[in-house]
C-alpha cells in the first residue's frame, strides 16, 4: 500500500543539551548500542492483543512502550474459551503452566432453548488431542492479569489518550490529551473497535483519496452485551462446580432477542454473558450507550431487563435465572458494552499498523476475538523481530506480509461469527442453522473441529517447541519466511563476535 508522505513535525530540542551547565551524557551501554539497530515500537492500547505483542517484543529484545488511555487497569469481562490454539505459543513464552492453572477444561457445550429444554449437546473432547493441548474456560480478568504481569511496569503508560499522530520517513510521533508527545519507528493501533489510531489513519488516507469506500463507513453494531463473574461460591451448594470439567451452557430463544451463556471456572465462580441482538428499532434506542468502555455504570438497567432469563443447574441442582446469578455477582464485576461487527480491508499505512479489534471486530457468538488478536500479535512480532524494520521499505514489507497472512484468517473468523449469530431468533435462517448443527453427522463434526485447531502459531525468534497435535498445524508464513532471516543474522553476529575476540587477543 502506497501512502503519501506527511510533512515531518517540528523537531523537539532538549534544552539541557545546550545549557552551559549540562553534564556530558554517559557512554551508551552495549544493550543501548544494540537497540540503535532495532525499531522502537509504540503500542497504543493495553488489551489482550496489545499485551501479547508487548510480551513477544520483550522476548525478542525489541524496544517498546505501551500507551493505555485508562488511568487505571481494570480487569473486567466474563469468560473466555481458549487453549488448544495457543499451547505452543504459551510454552514458548514460558507461561503455559500459569495459563493452565487459571483455566478449567471444557469438552462439551449444551444448547438449551429459553424454556431450558435441551436442544442438543456438542462434544469436542477430541479437540485437545488434535491440537496437542486442551481447551479451557477461564475468567477474562484472570487471563488479562497473567499477561499484564509479563510486562515491565516502566513500559506501561496509563492515562495516555492518543488524539493524533504524524509520520514521515524518519519516524512516527503520537500526541496525547495530557499535552505529551512520544516518538518511535513503528506505531501499532491495538486500541479496540473505536480505535483512535485507525480513525486518524483513515482520516489521512481519505484526504489522500486512497481509503477504500468500504472502510469509510460508520462502525456498525448489532449487539449489546452484559457480562460478569460471580464471587467464589460453595461447591456444596452448587454441585455443578465440583465437576472436573467446566459446565458450559448456551441458551438461545426463538421468542426473545436474547442469547445467554454460563460457564463454571476453576475458582468456583460462574462467568456469564447476556447478548441482546438488535434490530433497527432497538439499535436506535441503544445508540445513546454506544462506547468502547467496559464498566458497571451502564449495566444496572440491563440487569433488571434480563433477570427473568432461565438457566439450568442452580443452587441444589434446581433451575434458576440470570437474576439469581447477578445477585451473586459484585456490582463492580458487571459490565455492559456495545459490540460492533466489522472487518476492515485497510490494516496499515506508512509506519502505522492495526491489530485485533482495531481492524476486525467479531460478533461474540463466534468466540474468536481474543484468540485472533493474539495470533495477530505473533505474525506481526515475527516480522518486526526478523527485519528490524526502521526504513520505510522494510516496514512496508513487514506490514504487507503480516496483512497477507492474517487477513484471510480474520475474514473466515468474521464469517463464522456472523453465522453463529444467526442462530438466534425464529426466522427460517436461524432455524436452518440450528437444525444443521443439531443434525450434523459425526464425521463432519470432527472434520469441522479439526479445521478449527489447525492455526497454532509460534514465534520464529524463540526456541520452537514440539507441537504434539495429531492434526498438523497449517503452514505459518511468518514463521517459515523469517526463520532463514534470523539464522543468517545469527551466523553474521557469531562471525563478528569471533572477529572481535581475535582482534582483542
Amino acid at each position: 500500500m502506497s501512502v503519501p508522505e506527511i510533512a515531518p513535525p517540528e523537531p523537539v530540542l532538549d534544552p539541557s543539551v545546550y545549557a552551559p551547565t549540562a553534564k556530558p551524557k554517559p557512554p551508551l551501554t552495549e544493550e543501548e548500542l544494540a537497540n540503535l539497530k532495532k525499531p522502537k515500537v509504540m503500542i497504543v492500547g493495553a488489551g489482550i492483543g496489545g499485551l501479547t505483542l508487548g510480551i513477544l517484543l520483550k522476548k525478542g529484545g525489541i524496544p517498546f512502550e505501551i500507551y493505555e488511555r485508562a488511568k487505571e487497569v481494570k480487569s473486567l469481562g466474563s469468560g473466555l474459551l481458549l487453549g488448544s490454539n495457543l499451547t505452543t505459543l504459551l510454552k514458548q513464552l514460558g507461561i503455559y503452566e500459569e495459563f493452565h492453572a487459571i483455566g478449567k477444561p471444557v469438552v462439551q457445550t449444551n444448547l438449551y432453548n429459553e424454556n431450558i429444554e435441551l436442544q442438543f449437546s456438542k462434544t469436542y473432547d477430541f479437540r485437545g488431542k488434535y491440537a496437542g493441548g486442551d481447551d479451557y474456560i477461564m475468567a477474562r480478568p484472570d487471563l488479562y492479569d497473567l499477561l499484564l504481569r509479563q510486562i515491565p511496569k516502566e513500559r506501561l503508560h496509563l492515562g495516555k489518550r492518543v488524539i493524533s499522530f504524524e509520520q514521515n520517513r524518519e519516524g512516527v510521533m503520537i500526541r496525547c490529551t495530557d499535552n505529551t508527545s512520544h516518538h518511535g519507528d513503528i506505531l501499532v493501533g491495538s486500541d479496540g473497535a473505536h480505535s483512535a489510531i485507525r480513525q486518524h489513519l483513515f482520516h489521512v488516507l481519505k484526504k489522500k483519496k486512497v481509503l477504500p469506500a468500504s472502510d469509510d463507513v460508520p462502525l456498525p453494531f448489532t449487539t449489546v452485551c452484559l457480562v460478569g463473574q460471580t464471587r467464589s461460591l460453595d461447591p456444596e451448594e452448587y454441585p455443578m462446580l465440583k465437576t472436573p470439567y467446566s459446565e458450559f451452557w448456551a441458551m438461545m430463544g426463538s421468542d426473545t432477542p436474547y442469547s445467554w451463556s454460563v460457564g463454571t471456572t476453576i475458582k468456583n465462580t460462574f462467568c456469564f454473558n447476556v447478548v441482546l441482538h438488535l434490530d433497527e428499532k432497538t439499535a436506535k434506542e441503544n445508540d445513546v450507550f454506544r462506547n468502547s468502555e467496559w464498566g458497571p455504570e451502564a449495566a444496572e438497567a440491563m440487569c433488571k431487563e434480563v433477570r427473568h432469563l432461565r438457566v439450568p443447574g442452580g443452587k441444589d441442582g434446581k433451575d434458576w435465572t440470570i437474576g439469581d446469578i447477578i445477585d451473586l455477582t459484585p456490582k463492580e464485576l458487571i459490565s455492559k458494552v456495545m459490540l460492533e461487527e466489522k472487518l476492515f480491508s485497510t490494516w496499515y499505512g506508512g509506519r502505522t499498523v492495526l491489530l485485533g479489534d482495531s481492524c476486525h471486530k467479531f460478533n461474540p457468538a463466534g468466540a474468536a476475538g481474543a484468540l485472533t488478536a493474539m495470533h495477530d500479535a505473533v505474525a506481526l512480532a515475527n516480522w518486526i523481530c526478523a527485519l528490524y524494520p526502521k526504513k520505510p521499505a522494510d516496514i512496508d514489507l513487514a506490514f504487507k506480509e503480516y496483512y497477507n497472512e492474517r487477513f484471510p484468517i480474520a475474514k473466515e473468523a468474521f464469517a463464522h461469527s456472523q453465522l453463529m449469530s444467526k442462530m438466534v431468533g425464529k426466522n427460517l435462517h436461524s432455524m436452518a442453522v440450528k437444525n444443521f448443527i443439531r443434525r450434523i453427522p459425526s464425521w463432519l463434526w470432527k472434520r469441522i473441529v479439526a479445521k478449527s485447531v489447525l492455526a497454532r502459531p509460534q514465534a520464529s525468534f524463540l526456541p520452537l517447541v514440539e507441537d504434539k497435535g495429531t492434526k498438523p498445524a497449517i503452514r505459518q508464513p511468518s514463521l517459515y519466511k523469517t526463520l532463514p532471516i534470523l539464522e543468517k543474522r545469527a551466523k553474521e553476529e557469531a562471525k563478528n563476535a569471533e572477529h572481535d575476540r581475535t582482534v582483542a587477543v
